[in-house]
């Protein structure tokens, strides 16, 4: 954990975290990944010098302000944007009306997934807000997706705190185990998904065949 990020934190407390994760959401790079961050805030929430429910409500805030930045500036300019078609954008214009629909339809499983995942946050916002993905669609999302990587990520740094210094010694391989965890948090997800699709599948079999 570099000693500057430490005391810009320590010292700032929740203006430092939002500032931080806010600037992450908004494209500007982090010196650290936000996930050790938040596990960091959940340390110090432990360590006294910070009340755990109010670093949830920071970071969930900052998340959600920030990718809506991202959404609707793209969300403003995506008409013209594909109509340009610039070469950055290799999906015929077809596909795009597709994926579009089916987000529209019920997809947002995979905005919520591509949420979760730290390589692929900022991109989803400009994606959906490029697609003209509908705010009353995308802004739930966003905000369910921010309560589960944020309040995960936090609680956990909290429940980590007595092995703090283990942690940071290990750090590399640490980083692994945050990987494995948000691919639970994914497949269970998926799961739940899948069921209720199948669930709505056979409701609708009963419709057609009611004998």
């Amino acid at each position: 954990m570099p000693e500057g990020v430490v005391y810009y934190i320590t010292r700032y407390g929740y203006i430092a975290i939002f500032i931080i994760l806010f600037l992450q959401e908004v494209g500007i790079p982090n010196p650290i990944p936000v996930e050790l961050l938040l596990i960091f805030t959940g340390y110090l929430s432990f360590k006294g010098l910070l009340y755990l429910p109010y670093v949830i409500i920071t970071t969930i805030t900052a998340d959600f302000i920030g990718a809506n930045i991202l959404y609707f500036i793209f969300y403003a300019s995506g008409t013209y944007l594909i109509q340009k078609k610039p070469r950055w954008i290799p999906i015929s214009e077809k596909k795009i009306i597709r994926f579009k629909e089916k987000i529209n339809n019920g997809g947002w499983l995979s905005i919520y997934l591509f949420r979760l995942i730290s390589l692929t946050r900022g991109y989803t916002s400009v994606v959906t807000g490029l697609l003209h993905i509908k705010p009353r669609v995308y802004l739930p999302i966003v905000l369910i997706s921010a309560f589960t990587w944020t309040m995960v990520y936090a609680i956990l740094g909290f429940i980590l705190g007595p092995s703090w210094n283990i942690i940071v010694k290990n750090i590399d391989q640490f980083k692994f185990v945050l990987f494995g965890i948000m691919l639970i948090i994914i497949c269970i997800s998926i799961f739940i998904w899948l069921r209720k699709k199948q669930i709505i599948q056979k409701k609708n079999k009963a419709d057609i065949n009611p004998y």
